[in-house]
């Protein structure tokens, strides 16, 4: 068995939209961070910490050397990501929305197909009859609970200002689709499943119509649908179909999205 990243990383140095910063503390000033902390519990120790007392010191530990840590600072809607129905409002098919430690684990390792629409231009629109003709193209007919991949190529642009400009956008036709299949997951090589935000944004303000505006994720309180954003590496599966992805959830507590190692099992 062969297993195939799909993931793409969370990177303070690629461009992004929203800040990601990861703050590195080595192993070095490792020791200092641990007297500053543990320290500074107290009054005494703070004091004694100004004083230039220690509890640690690197004498005290292998190599002079103690562990690293790094503290991310980041979106979870940054890096491979799940979202949920509470992402798209406070409610959906008239329910309490869920987030995403709600996810259904069983949803999170299921057989997949990748659909090839990389034929689709930036700012166009995935349709049901793209999803239908991908499908055709491949053989293969969906059973409840496959994952689909769509792939658009999108990522190869991941870390610069075109990444956030240059890919094509889910349709609500689409989204019907994949529900009505019984499909409980489809995952997107893209940043997100709505078209680019310069170009919702101008057909926005153009029309007034609120409709133009982040259609595909509002969709979300009609109908419950859960979608996995960023995912790489698509062309590396050697086949479009006979394979099981897993997908599961960073447990963090009522949060509308979590991170997720994506990988697929050929």
């Amino acid at each position: 068995m062969q297993i195939i990243d799909l993931s793409l990383p969370i990177d303070e140095k690629g461009f992004e939209v929203h800040k990601v910063d990861i703050e590195r503390i080595t192993h070095k000033a490792g020791v200092e961070k641990f007297n500053r902390v543990i320290m500074g519990k107290t009054l005494r120790g703070k004091i004694g910490y100004l004083l230039g007392r220690r509890i640690l010191k690197p004498v005290d530990l292998p190599d002079g050397e103690f562990l690293s840590l790094e503290i991310v600072h980041s979106p979870v809607h940054v890096g491979t990501h799940l979202d949920y129905s509470f992402h798209y409002g406070t409610r959906s098919e008239g329910r309490e929305s869920k987030t995403a430690d709600e996810i259904p684990l069983e949803y999170c390792y299921q057989n997949a197909v990748r659909l090839d629409l990389r034929h689709k231009k930036a700012a166009e629109e995935i349709t049901a009859e793209d999803l239908e003709t991908a499908l055709k193209k491949e053989d293969y007919i969906l059973k409840p609970f496959d994952i689909i991949l769509i792939w658009t190529g999108a990522d190869k642009f991941y870390g610069t200002p075109r990444y956030f400009t240059d890919y094509p956008g889910i349709g609500t036709t689409a989204i019907d689709f994949i529900i009505d299949h019984g499909v409980k997951i489809f995952g997107v090589d893209t940043m997100g499943i709505d078209r680019p935000y310069k170009f919702m944004l101008k057909e926005f303000i153009d029309s007034k119509d609120p409709a133009k505006f982040y259609p595909a994720h509002f969709y979300g309180r009609k109908r419950e649908f859960i979608h996995i954003e960023r995912l790489g590496n698509l062309e590396s599966l050697p086949r479009a179909s006979g394979f099981k992805v897993a997908c599961f959830p960073v447990r963090i507590r009522q949060t509308g999205a979590a991170w997720s190692r994506v990988v697929a099992l050929v």
